[in-house]
């Protein structure tokens, strides 16, 4: 073969081989780029390493308001969607739990929140009363909602009121936003204070009308 046919074949070769690593590179470069984007710390698997596996189905809680006028729909909403606050410095959250070393009984249950946070009305009615929790602060309040058809009066408290007194509202509904409690009680876990009552009776343990239950979600995939 000619020398000058044997170069350019020679080159020819070596310019293909470099077209195709740089095709590949750059292919490389689209893939890596891809699952940065999806996730950085995912790894390529090979479709041979084995059956894909489905996410892990984590339980949630899913609150359920009691049906006390056997309507078919709950009459009572959970305020924040979070569960009752735990013990700490402070006490429980429970209604009935300890208060001033034994002095008196917790007559709610405190619902965690964070600052800020919607609030939502925990049943249908109107609003009978807007007030402040404390004599000495003007910073934390409360709204107090009245159902007459039901004969229940609720009152939740360390609320900023987005509702005004005489206003109807349904349950679920947003009526403020969760007031931080850091600067009153530093390091309590905040919250906003429910209280139920029976019109003219006595408070009652929200928790027997506010129930929770885990439920799976539903594999998508299935």
């Amino acid at each position: 073969m000619h020398v000058f046919s044997r170069r350019l074949l020679k080159f020819t070769m070596l310019a293909g081989v470099a077209a195709g690593l740089w095709h590949a590179g750059a292919q490389a470069r689209v893939v890596t780029e891809g699952v940065d984007r999806i996730e950085p710390a995912a790894s390529v698997v090979p479709a041979s390493a084995g059956a894909f596996e489905a996410p892990l189905l984590v339980p949630r809680l899913v609150w359920e308001g009691a049906d006390v006028d056997g309507d078919g729909q709950a009459d009572f909403v959970n305020p924040t969607g979070e569960a009752p606050r735990d013990h700490d410095a402070y006490g429980s959250g429970q209604f009935g739990a300890s208060r001033d070393g034994g002095g008196r009984e917790h007559a709610g249950v405190d619902y965690r929140a964070h600052g800020g946070q919607d609030v939502r009305a925990p049943m249908s009615g109107y609003v009978s009363k807007i007030g402040y929790v404390y004599e000495d602060s003007r910073n934390l309040r409360f709204v107090e909602i009245t159902n007459p058809a039901l004969h229940y009066v609720t009152r939740v408290m360390y609320v900023d009121a987005a509702v005004v007194e005489g206003q109807a509202v349904h349950a679920g509904q947003t009526i403020g936003a969760a007031h931080s409690l850091q600067d009153r009680y530093p390091g309590i876990t905040d919250h906003v204070h429910l209280e139920v009552a029976r019109l003219g009776g006595h408070k009652m343990d929200a928790a027997r009308l506010i129930t929770a239950r885990l439920e799976v979600p539903a594999d998508s995939a299935a």
